[in-house]
């Protein structure tokens, strides 16, 4: 079935059902395309506006915590408001207390200087008193003391004197009395250096019995060592003369024993020659001990041959 469809142009142009489907489905798949976008912009909106209101939720806690603290500081300014008045008010009976107590002190001042004033006077005379008491007992020991010590000063000129003219005299008993003693020290210079020289000496003579001793310990020492040495050495050498004796016995008594051994191997040889002889000799004989046969075999040593019969087994 077909139809025809009139363009804008006044043209017919044939319509058919399939066209019309694919026209259809065209358009439902734009229109599905077109939904789809739309709810993917509905979904971000949606996202966009939860955020929104999860950050309005949180904006709002946040004025509510900032609303409590400012209530808080609030009651708190309060609070230090009225201590501040309590302190000022205690501050204004502080300072009247400290008013009076300056004026009381101010007072306690005054008498204290009156006090002092008065001590002042009365420490004043009793000074002047002293001092008049003291001058009194000055005067009486002052002519005393005074003609003590010009005694002493004319006995000490006197004495200065004397010592003057003794220095500047050579033979004086000052010089005499120093070369004395200048003199007794050079003789202990001289006691004390031989004593030295003495003492250096034997001090030698015992390092020098010391060391001889010493020497002699040691060389008694050296001379035992040498003869257990010398002991050691003898018997070393005896052992060794003993076993050089008893090598050369053993080499003697090893040779005797070859010697043996090699006669006794030929003395072998010529008993199995010998009996290989008579066998051969006597044929009836070995017909009666067909399969009895000789067999010598050797130990691996030189010294040992043994010699084994096989018989036949019936």
């Amino acid at each position: 079935m077909a139809s025809f469809k009139v363009c804008e142009d006044g043209t017919q142009h044939p319509f058919t059902l399939t066209k019309a489907v694919e026209d259809v489905t065209q358009h439902g798949y734009t229109q599905t395309e077109t939904l789809k976008e739309k709810q993917k912009t509905l979904s971000s909106l949606q996202v966009c506006l939860s955020d929104v209101e999860r950050k309005s939720e949180e904006a709002e806690q946040e004025l509510r915590s900032k609303v409590r603290e400012h209530l808080m500081l609030e009651g708190e300014i309060e609070h230090l408001e009225l201590q501040t008045r309590v302190l000022h008010d205690r501050c204004a009976s502080i300072s009247a207390d400290n008013t009076e107590l300056q004026m009381r002190i101010n007072e306690e001042e005054e008498s204290a200087c009156m006090a002092l004033a008065g001590f002042s006077t009365y420490r004043n005379k009793i000074e002047d008193h002293r001092a008049a008491v003291l001058h009194a007992e000055r005067q009486k020991e002052a002519h005393k003391e005074l003609e003590e010590k010009r005694a002493l000063v004319r006995m000490l000129t006197q004495t200065r004197e004397e010592l003057r003219e003794d220095l500047e005299n050579p033979n004086g008993n000052a010089v005499q009395m120093a070369k004395r003693e200048v003199d007794a020290l050079k003789g202990e210079i001289a006691v004390m250096r031989k004593n030295i020289v003495e003492r250096r000496k034997q001090l030698e003579k015992e390092h020098e019995t010391q060391i001889k001793k010493d020497i002699e310990i040691q060389n008694r020492r050296y001379e035992a060592i040498i003869k257990r040495l010398r002991c050691q050495l003898s018997k070393a050498q005896a052992v060794h003369r003993h076993m050089s004796g008893d090598i050369y016995h053993m080499e003697r008594q090893i040779a005797e024993l070859r010697r043996q051994l090699e006669s006794s191997q030929d003395s072998v040889q010529h008993s199995m020659h010998a009996l290989s002889v008579t066998f051969e000799s006597k044929p009836e004989r070995g017909q009666h001990q067909q399969g009895v046969g000789w067999d010598f075999r050797s130990s691996g040593d030189d010294s040992d041959i043994s010699l084994f019969c096989q018989c036949p087994q019936h």
